[in-house]
Parts: C-alpha cells; structure tokens; sequence
C-alpha cells in the first residue's frame, strides 16, 4: 500500500480505515481525486468521515498554495492549533462566557453552603464535604500501566518532553512505587514524598520477626514464599542485614530515621531543584530499587507515593500522568498496584513492548480490566494500547529500515485489534472509539534517526493530553457536579414515604447477609487457630523440660550466672550488651506460635486486603450502586450511607491491624503471667550454687504448670479472637444501622434550594447545548 496514504491516515486518526483503503488500491494520486460518493463508500461512519473530508479539503489546500508558488508540494496536515480551535474549543468569546457561568455557579453554591451552616448533623457533614470536594480541582488521570521494562517511564519523558525526569532502563524492577507527574506553579522542579504510615512500617517489622521464622520452609508454598521475599526486599534494602537480629523496637528508633524525619511525623517531604536531570538523582532512594551507591541508603521501602512537579508543562496543567510499577512482578504488592489505581483513571495506557504485544497476558488483563470500567459512564473514558519500542530493527538486514518499522507497526495494530474482536465481552464494554492502538518510538522521537517525529506517534499522544487539558470541560465537569448535588439534595426533600420503608428493609436484608458472610468467614479461622493450638498445646506439654533446659543450660558454670540471673529479675527477659537476647517466655510459647504462624499470615496478611477479617469487610458491601438505579429519588440518602460504610470499614481495617499483634503475642504473654510467681523466687536465690537453685527453681516450676499453662494460653487467644470478632460484628451492625436511620427513618432538615436547583439547571443546559455542536463538528 502507498506509504504516503498510510502515513496520513495515522496522523489523522484513522487507522482503523487503512485496509479498506488498502483493499481499493488507493495511492497518494489516488486520494487527491476522491470523489465524496467514493468517500461515502470507503468511509461509512459520519464522525470519522467528516473528519477525512475535513483533512483532506486543508492538505488539498496546501498543495495549490505549494503549486502557485511553483515548488515541490508539501503534504502536511492542518496545524494541531488550528483543528482545535475548530473541534473542541468554541473561540474566545465562548471562552469568556464559559468562565461567567463558573463564576456564577460557585457563587450559587456558596448561598447553598451558607443555607447549610445550621444543619450539625451527620449528613450535613456529609453534604458540606461534598460540595467542598467540587472546590478542589478534579484532575484527569491517566494511569501508565505495563510491564517492568516495557517503557513506560520513556514513554512518559518523551511525552512531557522532559528526557531526563523519570529513571528508565533497567532489567530488574526500576520504579519501585507509584509516581505521579504533574505541573508545577513554581520555576523549579519539585518532587513531594508522601510516606506511608508509621504504624504500617511497624506492622511490616513485626510480621517479619513473628511470622516469618527464619527456619521456616516456603518452598512448598509459593504465595508465602512471594509474601516472604518481597517483605526481606523492603527490609533489607532500608536497613541492610542488621535487622535481622535487632528487635521491633530498636528497629523504630528514630537513629534510622534521621534523614527522614519527615516519616515519624507523618507529614510529606518536599525536595527542589533547578534541573530534571538533578530532580531524577535526588529522588533516586525513594522510587528505585536499582541505586548501586553504597553510600546511599533506600528509602523506597517507606514510600506510598512521589509527586513530581514540572515547571511550566501545558500538557500537564490538568492532567497527571502515573507511573507505576510494572505489573507481573514477583514481589506482590506492585502487582497489586494497579488493580486499586486503575478505578480513579479517566484514561488508561496500557504500554507494552512490540514484540509481544499479542502474548502480553498482563497487558490484556489490565485492558479487560479498563473495558469494564467504560460500562455505564465510568470513570475510565479512554484506553490506549501503547506497542513500545518500534525502533527496534537489525540494520544490517533491512534495506528500507522507514518502511520496514512501517510495516511492522501496522501489522502489529491490525494484529492487536483482531485479538480484540475475539474477546466478546470486550467488545460490549467498548463504545465510539474509546480503544485506540498507537505505535510508538520514544528513542526516535527524541533522537530521530529513521523516522519523523510524527511516525513515533509521541505528538498524537500529546494532542490528546491538550483536548483533556481544555476549560471547557472542566467547566462542564464542575457545572454537572454542582447539578448532581443539589440534584439530590431537591429530590431527598420530596416524600417518599413507601419507598424509604421498601429501601429501609432491602438495605437490612443485605445488612443481615453480609454479616453472616463476614462472620462465617472469620469463624472459619477461629475454628483453624483452635485446632492448631490443641495440637501446639500437646507439643509444648511434651517438649517444654527439654526446651527450657536448652535454654537455661546452654552455657555451663558461673560464666551464665549473670544473664539467667537478670533474665528471672525481668520477667523471663534479658538482652545483653551485644544485643543476644534470652527470652524464656518466647521459648515455651514456641510450640504454640509456630502452631498457628502460617494459618495467623493468611488470616491476617500484611496487605489489610484479604484474609479471613480484612477480606471479609473488603468484600462487605452494600451494593448502593444497584440500589441507586432502583431508587432515583432517593440518591442522596444513599451516597451518605455508602460514605459511612466506607468510613467504618477503614475504622476497623485499623482496628483489627493493631488487635491482631495483641491476640497473636497472648500466648508468650500467658506462659509470662502464669510465670510470675515462679521468676519471683528464682530471683531471691543468691550465693554459693544460686545459679543451680534458680535451674531448679524453674525446671520444677514447669513440672507443676505444664498441664494448665498452655491450655490457659490457648484459651486467653481463642477469647481474645472471639472478642474481636464479636466487636466487628457490632461495629458494623450499630453503625450502618444509625446511618439507615439518620437518613431514611428520620425527617432529613435539607434547607429549600428550588430556585438554586433552576439556576445552575439553566447554565447546564447552555454548555450542554454548545457541546453537542462542537460534537457535529467532530
């Protein structure tokens, strides 16, 4: 097929046209003469028709202005500013109007707001922290997904045009947490770290010490093996091999965490910069896991997210990109990453390398994801397959190296789009031309060798960032939220007596289900940890003589005097000098912890998202989302009540986080208690053979104990379980039950906003008008 005609047809988006226009032999003298019946033949869809004709009529143009002035015709397609300003902006004057009418809404909604002072209830809370979010600018996101190595921080540089901001190349995982791009209002570079929270850090710290026994065997269980290294990977990279031997608390010292003070204060750090280049080294500790610098210590292990700031990026001003670490790693958590960042995204770019992009499963599982999203106005309202790395081509064996990546792209889009049409599902979620398959070349476009810069398809990827960047849409999005709210606001005032009392008994119905899946659930691991620890408990009857005399016998003669003796006076504990610790009570509670230390990990895995208590209020839902379709008028009622079930649920993610180290360390804690009396005396012998009357001491003790002590402890950890079960259970319950009836039983005090409600009707319908006709033009 004639290069030119293809070329052209990717420059004006129409790529999905080139085989019809393949199959009618169509060449660059060819497209000049079309006729519009030839146009309405080859060219069935009104929108991209239109957009041919409207293409074709200006390169027309340019070749008689080309030949007037007796020279070689240049073929070019109108300028990208002058189709904008014809597609999707309405001119200056529009402009100015759409800026009156968002002046003249924010003013409604501050009579709104002022109307709404009185109300000091929970749902006047609610409703002021809604219309408080439409103040915060609501920016595009546009999640960067892919593999590690696929080249999705290259991607992103060429496109933001900034070669030296985000580390690329690497063969190990490079980005190791989520970075945000986006302007910056100042001169400099800027990058804003935000850590995770300190009680998360110390979570990690003391599965590693108790869940994780350094003889413990994983080669037989792939999820705790991935869990495991991935845990080891964060700890070692921050605190090299000493944490190994150091405790939970010597490890929270704030002598680690001096170059981060920032972390322990639970506040974000702020690094500037002149350059890119010296932006990207700066923030190297925090987002990458391949700084070979000795001399540098790793923070990435502390990090959740780090916001970049460029100075003065028009493509930025209301989009941010996110970079994310490559999908199908082993280490689980960036696996995971997308799958909760994918739900906030407008737009998706799914990046891959070109060579597999048929066979890249993860690329496609993250694109069934983002089809699914598109369904019923989603979020997710553009997905882009990105094949990476197009430049990639043995020289030596290719005489026409421009054609052949020609070829080669266009064979790879048809390729992608056949494997499309065979996902059936796929096809249903996808609407207009929402899905589009870009080619794309980021080291020639920033070094052009072979191909021109707009063969790499880096400056489509760029127009696109400049039509979500357009006022007139956010215009829009801020009128239609305002409209949204106040929407509801009116229709919650209108009587709905029967069916507030039909909503009221679904919604206990679901309540009353969901309760007894949440409770099955963790009764299943009550029942576990009861088996396991009736079978830990004969372990330590059989064992604990024999464990204890390991331990106080280890080293023979007065030279262990000392350390027993301090270990008796500190309830079983001693830790000396050089750091060796002896601990007597962790010792006889071994049988038991060890009992339950794989089924305690996948009860309550590190994540706070699955398990038997963290996955089970995960998956509580209320199903407002459904409920709001069949209850319109009644929107408003259950937008509060989906906020307050959000809202407990991460009270208890919390809650459980800190009880479940309390249940696990009750079993050392018992042996200490039931200890007490027995350390007490040991630590009254003294003189000529004390150390032998404190052995005998002990060992005796133990003799007389053994047959209570470990049942007692297994039983003080089954009540301590059985309570936070139970306090779950009613957490949920009590709380959604009054937010049921704080919104739909109760009379709601919702101020009259009738003519508010008319006015912002009117400057909605304005814009919508002015949208659908710059819609007639596309």
């Amino acid at each position: 097929m004639d290069l030119f005609v293809c070329n052209k047809l990717m420059e004006w988006g129409l790529d999905d046209w080139i085989h019809l226009f393949q199959a009618a032999k169509v060449d660059m003298h060819r497209l000049y003469c079309l006729e519009d019946s030839e146009i309405d033949h080859l060219i069935h869809k009104i929108g991209p028709r239109a957009k041919f004709k409207k293409y074709l009529k200006g390169l027309k143009s340019q070749q008689t202005c080309d030949h007037e002035k007796h020279t070689e015709p240049k073929f070019e397609e109108p300028s990208f500013a002058e189709v904008f300003s014809c597609t999707c902006c309405s001119g200056k004057d529009d402009c100015i109007r759409e800026e009156g009418i968002l002046k003249t809404v924010k003013e409604i909604m501050a009579h709104v707001e002022e109307k709404l002072r009185k109300d000091t209830t929970e749902l006047g809370d609610f409703l002021r922290n809604e219309l408080n979010n439409l103040k915060e600018e609501k920016r595009e996101l546009v999640g960067v997904f892919g593999q590690t190595g696929a080249g999705k921080s290259s991607l992103i540089n060429a496109v933001i045009g900034e070669k030296d901001l985000l580390p690329t190349g690497s063969l190990s995982a490079c980005t190791t947490v989520l970075i945000k791009v986006e302007t910056a209002q100042s001169k400099q570079y800027e990058a804003e770290i935000d850590f995770i929270p300190v009680m998360e850090w110390e979570d990690e710290l003391w599965s590693a010490k108790n869940l994780f026994g350094e003889t413990q065997n994983y080669e037989n269980d792939d999820e705790d093996d991935g869990e495991y290294i991935d845990l080891t990977e964060k700890l070692e990279a921050f605190y090299g091999d000493i944490w190994k031997n150091k405790s939970v608390e010597h490890l929270m010292a704030p002598k680690y965490f001096r170059e981060i003070p920032e972390f322990l204060r639970s506040v974000k750090k702020t690094l500037t910069c002149e350059t890119a280049k010296e932006l990207k080294e700066k923030i190297a500790p925090y987002t990458r896991s391949d700084v070979i610098d000795l001399n540098k210590r790793l923070f990435w292990p502390l990090v959740k997210c780090v916001t970049v700031r460029v100075p003065n990026n028009v493509l930025l001003k209301h989009v941010t990109l996110v970079d994310l670490p490559g999908n199908g790693d082993r280490n689980k958590s960036r696996d995971q990453m997308w799958r909760e960042i994918i739900d906030s995204c407008s737009t998706v770019w799914i990046v891959t390398n070109m060579n597999r992009a048929a066979a890249d499963r993860d690329a496609w599982e993250i694109l069934t994801s983002a089809c699914g999203l598109t369904e019923n106005g989603g979020i997710c309202q553009n997905i882009h397959f990105i094949c990476t790395k197009t430049d990639k081509v043995d020289v030596d064996e290719v005489p026409d190296v421009q054609r052949y990546i020609f070829d080669k792209n266009m064979s790879a889009k048809l390729l992608v789009k056949e494997e499309i049409k065979k996902f059936t599902t796929m096809k249903k979620h996808l609407k207009g031309d929402c899905l589009e398959v870009f080619t794309v070349s980021s080291k020639e476009f920033i070094k052009p060798k072979y191909l021109q810069p707009k063969e790499t398809e880096i400056p489509k990827l760029r127009e696109f960032l400049h039509c979500l960047n357009e006022l007139h849409g956010k215009t829009l999005n801020y009128v239609n939220g305002v409209h949204r709210i106040i929407f509801l606001m009116k229709e919650a005032t209108t009587n709905m007596a029967q069916q507030r009392t039909q909503l009221v008994a679904e919604l206990n119905k679901i309540i009353k289900d969901n309760l007894l899946k949440v409770q099955t659930s963790m009764h299943d691991a009550y029942m576990t940890f009861d088996k396991c620890l009736s079978k830990g408990a004969e372990n330590s009857r059989c064992f604990c003589q024999k464990t204890l005399w390991e331990k106080i016998h280890n080293v023979p003669g007065s030279a262990f005097h000392s350390t027993l003796k301090c270990a008796v006076e500190n309830n079983g504990v001693h830790r000396s000098n050089r750091g060796e610790v002896i601990n007597l009570n962790s010792a006889l509670s071994a049988f038991l912890t060890k009992s339950i230390q794989e089924d305690f990990r996948k009860a309550f895995p590190n994540n706070g998202k699955s398990g038997n208590f963290y996955g089970a209020i995960h998956k509580f839902s209320l199903g407002t989302a459904v409920l709001m379709q069949k209850y319109k008028e009644l929107n408003l009622q259950l937008l509060f009540i989906r906020a307050q079930e959000e809202k407990i649920k991460t009270r208890l993610i919390k809650i459980i986080r800190n009880r479940k180290k309390m249940i696990y360390n009750s079993l050392a804690q018992t042996v200490k208690e039931t200890m007490q009396e027995c350390y007490k005396k040991a630590a009254g012998s003294s003189g000529k053979g004390s150390l032998e009357r404190m052995r005998h001491t002990l060992e005796a003790y133990i003799q007389e104990v053994k047959d209570t002590m470990f049942d007692c402890a297994k039983a003080n950890m089954l009540s301590q379980l059985q309570t936070l079960m139970n306090d779950v259970l009613n957490t949920l319950s009590e709380n959604l039950h009054k937010a049921i009836e704080l919104s739909l039983t109760r009379e709601m005090s919702i101020p009259d906003i009738s003519s508010e409600f008319d006015e912002v009707t009117k400057h909605q319908n304005e814009l919508m008008s002015t949208d659908e006709e710059d819609d007639l033009l596309l």
